[in-house]
């Protein structure tokens, strides 16, 4: 990003910045067909990544045969087209209208956690549409942090920042983000973790997802430990009529201080209710992440939240 953005980001960001401004004028019946159409698009052409989400959905579903599992990864793919164009027809709408597209389902449970004045870390996926419940989530209980990664593209990156933090939320990039969780939590304010990446990092831990061995982050269960804080899953579901729904979840029960697997523990009961809702809306999922890998963790990270959905990992 410091030499300035390239003749490609920009070509990129112009591409981005026309169908914002065209899908201001849309419904959102029309905005979830266009998206639809551009994510079976990409399945058609984008074969690396269409191979791959096979490849994961046979290993995580042996009982399906390859044309149930290549039914998901077409949906999958049309899906995360959904979820780009809602994210920028989101992105022109005052807060009013964005709440009109949605409802809460277990809200008063992060009510309740705030109640503890210890902080709430939420934490979700790359599943459904993450990015809205982080908007909305923001007008209907309280402002959030987020933690993310900053995209290749400068432009694309000042954009999403930009629409990420237009209901209130703040965002936490890797640098200094530890320190910055620790003073939002003592503020009784709430951090949204994704915990289904790939992780190289020294302080990954190896729990099972889909009956695979997966690099997880630490992060989220090390921060309930140190802080007391609730943590509570949250995810958002698509209803009919171009309407979406935010669920959160009981909080997970609280890591134990004085297990000496109580990271790892904490972590695979997290990485359950996700794998839970992932099985019972497969569609949803980003399987065309290199989610399972042998390899050691090698260099320290936090891990992510919230990025690109489109980006290579």
């Amino acid at each position: 990003m410091s030499n300035g953005p390239s003749f490609r980001h920009r070509l990129e960001y112009l591409a981005v910045a026309s169908v914002v401004v065209a899908v201001r004028m849309l419904p959102m019946r029309a905005v979830l067909a266009v998206g639809s159409l551009l994510g079976r698009a990409f399945y058609l052409v984008d074969g690396p990544h269409r191979r791959r989400a096979l490849r994961n959905l046979e290993a995580a579903f042996p009982v399906r045969t390859y044309a149930e599992c290549r039914s998901i990864a077409r949906g999958m793919f049309a899906h995360f087209g959904r979820l780009l164009m809602v994210l920028l027809k989101f992105s022109t709408m005052p807060a009013e209208r964005m709440l009109n597209h949605v409802e809460f389902d277990g809200e008063d449970r992060v009510v309740n956690a705030h109640a503890l004045q210890r902080g709430v870390l939420l934490f979700t996926g790359h599943f459904g549409f993450w990015e809205i419940n982080a908007l909305v989530h923001a007008l209907e209980l309280k402002p959030m942090a987020v933690l993310a990664r900053p995209l290749d593209n400068p432009l694309l990156h000042q954009l999403l920042e930009m629409v990420r933090t237009s209901t209130g939320n703040s965002v936490f990039y890797r640098r200094g983000a530890i320190r910055r969780i620790l003073r939002a939590l003592e503020a009784n304010q709430a951090v949204a973790v994704l915990i289904d990446q790939h992780i190289q990092t020294a302080d990954a831990v190896y729990v099972d997802f889909f009956n695979r061995p997966a690099a997880t982050t630490s992060a989220l269960a090390a921060l309930a430990l140190r802080t007391g804080a609730p943590v509570v899953p949250a995810f958002a579901l698509p209803l009919p009529g171009g309407r979406f729904r935010m669920v959160y979840e009981h909080p997970v029960d609280p890591p134990s201080a004085d297990d000496p697997d109580a990271i790892r523990e904490f972590t695979q009961r997290c990485t359950d209710v996700l794998e839970m809702y992932v099985r019972r809306y497969p569609e949803l999922w980003l399987w065309m992440h290199r989610r399972w890998r042998d390899v050691e963790p090698k260099d320290e990270s936090i891990g992510g939240m919230f990025p690109a959905a489109t980006r290579e990992h």
